[in-house]
């Protein structure tokens, strides 16, 4: 067994049962990496080149993708280290550092899913004073509000372990960091630490899945004293992509943070295929969603790819 006593150095850990260079994990990730590149990247593309698109729920659709893109690049270099290169070992500074990037890229996510929220709440429920609320000038404020919050609220927690002693095993387990699992290694008390974790949890993922359920009841209120039936359903299905962002975001991190605290007796492997869907899964399929279920974002994208192939025929 790894021990900590007299190191700053961590044991990066795989799947359980397999050996620490497994080629048939590290292609499929690389995969997932790439589509996660690809498809966030052309997301900002789109919008970018097109003006049509600058609007405030591209702009917000534009801040969820940068978000997605600093989630999964902040795994990208231990995951493929531990899978593809068998290099298991990270100093405990980097370790830190590591931590801090997820879960401020996880909580400028969860920022910005409220604010798409409430954007959708004004396009539904006020119509008519949408433009007029929802400026370019707000959105950005928006924007820097989440981002400062995110940068914030986890600071304390990565100053906090850092200071730390570790003794014992050193071995963590997961291919990357995160606050629950670097905090069971440390030495002596760790109750503040916990309590501030679990705060910060509270502060923002939690009023800010609280916010989103506020947001669609009133919502779905709105909805339903549409007369129309067509109108209903034009409505609704303006929400669907960012319910599906929601939830795909959501589930696998109240299922992680319930199996971290309360769920010790299940296999190791359920720990790290929800760490794993947590932190790899929206990055890769909320671009493919957006680009499936927002027309607009389809139409632009396939009228740039044939316009590149007419060009290449010519």
């Amino acid at each position: 067994m790894s021990s900590c006593n007299g190191t700053r150095t961590f044991i990066l850990t795989g799947f359980p049962g397999l050996l620490t260079s497994s080629y048939w994990v590290a292609l499929p990730l690389c995969c997932l990496y790439l589509l996660m590149l690809l498809g966030n990247g052309t997301l900002l593309w789109v919008i970018r080149t097109d003006r049509s698109l600058h609007t405030p729920m591209y702009y917000l659709l534009s801040m969820l993708a940068v978000a997605d893109l600093g989630l999964s690049l902040s795994t990208l270099p231990t995951v493929l280290a531990v899978f593809w290169l068998g290099s298991s070992s990270l100093c405990v500074e980097a370790c830190v550092v590591q931590m801090y990037f997820i879960h401020s890229f996880s909580a400028i996510e969860s920022g910005v899913l409220v604010a798409m929220a409430l954007d959708r709440f004004v396009a539904i429920c006020y119509p008519l004073h949408y433009a007029s609320v929802l400026t370019s000038a707000l959105i950005t404020k928006a924007g820097w509000a989440v981002f400062t919050r995110g940068t914030c609220v986890v600071l304390p927690v990565a100053v906090l372990v850092k200071k730390m002693p570790f003794c014992g095993s050193c071995v963590l387990s997961h291919p990357f960091c995160l606050h629950q699992d670097v905090l069971r290694l440390v030495c002596g008390d760790t109750t503040f630490n916990s309590l501030y974790g679990l705060t910060a949890v509270i502060l923002t993922k939690g009023l800010d899945s609280l916010t989103i359920l506020l947001s669609y009841v009133m919502i779905v209120r709105a909805i339903l004293n549409i007369t129309s039936q067509e109108a209903r359903v034009k409505a609704f299905s303006t929400c669907i992509s960012h319910l599906c962002a929601v939830l795909i975001f959501y589930v696998p991190l109240i299922g992680l943070s319930v199996t971290h605290r309360f769920g010790k007796h299940l296999p190791p492997v359920t720990h790290v295929l929800l760490a794993d869907t947590y932190l790899l899964v929206p990055p890769v399929l909320n671009p493919l969603v957006y680009s499936w279920k927002t027309r607009q974002v389809r139409s632009r994208i396939l009228t740039r790819r044939c316009r590149r192939g007419t060009r290449q025929q010519g």
